[in-house]
């Protein structure tokens, strides 16, 4: 096992951003740029031992600043916070005080604001241990920064070890009442993009979900049995697709308040033989099918565009600041977050 390091591009203000390269013994490889602490690549084999790229992401920091991209910002494998998902008309409440977030997704808040933690440069430390090799990120988020309250000290591991597992811990500490909700945006495309991810197939476990009214759930829950957010066998996200005019972007309840390290779901593809376990601490997962992803030219070449990835976010409920019977999102200054999740990744 190894870690690499080069240089991946300047931001606009001359800063250099840098590209960490890990590979475990069976030449599983997962790039991973402290620009947004985004996974820009992960190698795997197919069932007949071509090794190619599962998820979305470019080889250039420039391609991540392109305006192309940024107008239809699908956050490809970012580091997503303060708070990933929805906050409700950006409105934010804590301890009698309001906090007005910028509202950057319709009339709703989404991932951090306008300048999330996707778009911000981490410090980055390499990590070389006998059982994994890995970076880890940090990053010091002022107070008010996008208008959040507290002093936020961040950190995102990741960790790649012979299991093929990649491992990503996150911990944070505050100084003042706030909320926290991180997650990671990595789309997976297990065909290597030769094609969408309709015929993907997808097993949850999970029989409820948060019900749902323009992206911002009711407070209901609600069981997902014989409908068709219903992923309790596998299942391909064309299934029920007539049903669904902009496919999935719905959060997941995996019955997981106590923060227990357990199996979120199996995401695979036949012709290729290439499966993505998940596993996490979180109480959701939110499964996006990638409807806005946009269609963009790169060296003369049309890439992505609609279907072309799903993330899968193991997160905390969307809006729970405004659902005191969700999980809390709520971080004390005497507190540490810590949360882990693992994407498992076997070839059959």
């Amino acid at each position: 096992m190894n870690v690499q390091t080069a240089t991946f591009g300047k931001l606009p203000d001359g800063r250099e951003a840098q590209l960490f390269t890990l590979t475990n013994d069976s030449g599983l490889i997962v790039k991973i740029t402290n620009y947004g602490g985004i996974i820009t690549s992960i190698e795997m084999p197919d069932k007949n031992g071509t090794k190619e790229n599962i998820a979305c992401g470019f080889d250039d920091l420039e391609s991540y600043l392109n305006q192309d991209y940024l107008e239809n910002y699908p956050y490809f494998g970012a580091i997503i916070g303060r708070y990933g998902n929805r906050i409700a008309k950006g409105q934010l409440e804590i301890g009698g005080k309001s906090y007005p977030l910028a509202v950057n997704n319709g009339p709703n808040h989404l991932h951090g604001g306008l300048t999330g933690f996707d778009k911000r440069m981490w410090n980055a430390e390499i990590i070389e241990r006998e059982d994994a090799v890995g970076i880890k990120l940090s990053y010091h988020s002022p107070h008010l920064e996008e208008k959040y309250p507290g002093n936020l000290d961040v950190s995102c591991t990741y960790l790649l070890n012979n299991k093929n597992e990649l491992i990503i811990d996150y911990t944070a500490t505050t100084d003042e009442l706030t909320v926290v909700n991180l997650t990671n945006h990595t789309y997976f495309n297990l065909t290597a993009g030769k094609k969408n991810i309709l015929d993907h197939e997808l097993k949850l476990n999970s029989e409820r979900m948060t019900e749902m009214s323009d992206q911002i759930p009711t407070g209901e829950i609600i069981g997902t049995t014989d409908s068709p957010f219903d992923f309790s066998e596998f299942k391909t996200f064309s299934k029920d697709l007539d049903k669904l005019p902009t496919g999935y972007d719905d959060n997941f309840v995996l019955n997981n308040e106590n923060g227990e390290l357990i199996h979120a779901g199996t995401l695979r593809e036949n012709s290729s033989g290439r499966n993505v376990e998940v596993y996490t601490t979180q109480p959701g997962i939110q499964l996006y099918t990638g409807y806005w992803i946009p269609e963009l030219v790169i060296d003369g070449e049309k890439k992505f565009g609609r279907y072309s990835g799903v993330a899968l976010e193991t997160q905390h409920y969307p809006d729970s600041v405004h659902q005191p019977h969700f999980p809390s999102t709520m971080l004390q200054p005497a507190e540490t977050y810590k949360e882990t999740s693992i994407y498992k990744f076997i070839t059959e």
